[in-house]
């Protein structure tokens, strides 16, 4: 089935329009690559936007160093001031986004480091938890023997005892 042409007519939605001059200016640009390489052209495209926002595409062999014999110094002076620009944007590009990219790394870690601490936290305090219960088990078992009883039930778990021949047991006598 093929396609219906649409008629060509300015848009009035200004999102739907932004959307469509975004589209179709990469579309452009990628035609002028293709159309450079293809037919070894050179080719220069300079677009401006509504709010007057400048695009352009330059493939010339003079931006790649190629062919600069024919040049005069004037043109030499201001291709490189040209290309330090281009450069020196580019530059900064890479260094804001590698701020960026640092800021969120240190973001990350400093959340890190508070998931750690608190779970640190949480392993403190079942460790405590695990100590209180160990400790009233002790305290139940103690209860109602008398200290020469405990220190005999605490000297016999630790070996045999020898003075205590007539029984094997642990059990404290009362």
């Amino acid at each position: 089935m093929a396609r219906e042409k649409i008629q060509i007519k300015k848009i009035d939605n200004t999102t739907a329009r932004q959307v469509t001059f975004s589209k179709r200016r990469r579309g452009l640009f990628k035609k002028a690559e293709e159309l450079s390489i293809l037919c070894d052209a050179d080719v220069a495209l300079i677009l401006f936007s509504a709010t007057g926002k400048l695009f352009e595409y330059s493939s010339t062999r003079h931006m790649r160093g190629e062919e600069l014999q024919g040049l005069s110094i004037e043109e030499l002076q201001q291709l490189e001031k040209s290309l330090e620009f281009g450069l020196r944007h580019v530059m900064d590009k890479k260094g804001e986004k590698i701020m960026n990219e640092i800021d969120l790394l240190e973001q990350k870690g400093s959340e890190l480091m508070e998931e750690n601490e608190w779970l640190r936290q949480q392993v403190l305090e079942a460790s405590k938890g695990i100590q209180q219960a160990a400790d009233s088990e002790n305290v139940i078992y103690e209860e109602g023997q008398s200290s020469e009883s405990v220190t005999n039930g605490y000297s016999s778990s630790s070996g045999p005892s020898q003075d205590n021949d007539e029984s094997s047991d642990l059990y404290l006598k009362l």
